[in-house]
């Protein structure tokens, strides 16, 4: 990929600092919640494959909730890359780095993001062209030292850290030069989801999004 400033999904990554993780039960609770965080300042949404109300509901928030940007998370398979580019969505996020998943989202032309942890699944997405990465699981995986020891051999590689951080801890990810925004499940747990919490939601992505904007 080229250099930050002329890349889209650095670009929408940066201008959005944290991605919530979205595992939706019910399809019905998409367009609200979407409409939830939008409201809080959070538009950038990754709503994953991971229950069979994933793809509907990137389709609801996309036709209901035009001031956020979708994509699809959880992507494993050259079915789920072709899902996201019939779709017509600016970015696809998996949680790996297979060569087959590289190779299809490198021919199909789609804004992929894989997942890696170590230096090889790193020069293998590089290889493909790919080296805007999820680092995932992030804390298990290292944490902040982890990304660390990667920043020196690919200096070029930029990262979306996501997987067992926290609300206090992202200030800390953020201030590293190689991350370009922080993902994770803690802006819409899935307990609140299920309940409706919506304006727990909103305030939740207020209070974050104003103390990252200081």
């Amino acid at each position: 990929m080229t250099q930050d400033n002329a890349d889209p999904v650095i670009a929408l990554m940066r201008a959005a600092k944290v991605i919530p993780v979205l595992t939706i039960l019910d399809a019905a609770d998409a367009v609200p919640l979407a409409r939830a965080l939008v409201a809080g300042g959070v538009r950038m949404l990754e709503v994953t494959l991971r229950t069979p109300a994933g793809a509907q509901a990137v389709r609801d928030i996309r036709a209901a909730v035009p001031d956020a940007i979708v994509g699809l998370g959880t992507v494993l398979t050259e079915q789920d890359l072709e899902l996201a580019r019939s779709l017509g969505l600016p970015f696809a996020f998996s949680p790996g780095a297979p060569v087959a998943l590289l190779q299809a989202a490198r021919q199909m032309g789609i804004a992929f993001v894989p997942g890696i942890q170590t230096a090889s699944e790193l020069m293998s997405a590089i290889a493909w062209g790919f080296d805007v990465v999820k680092f995932f699981p992030a804390e298990p995986a290292g944490g902040i030292p982890a990304l660390k020891a990667l920043a020196g051999p690919f200096p070029g590689a930029r990262f979306c850290p996501t997987g067992g951080i926290g609300e206090d801890a992202i200030d800390s990810w953020l201030a590293q030069p190689n991350v370009v925004a922080v993902g994770g499940s803690w802006l819409a747990p899935a307990v609140e989801i299920e309940a409706g919490n919506w304006s727990t939601i909103t305030s939740r992505a207020q209070r974050i999004m104003q103390r990252l904007s200081r």
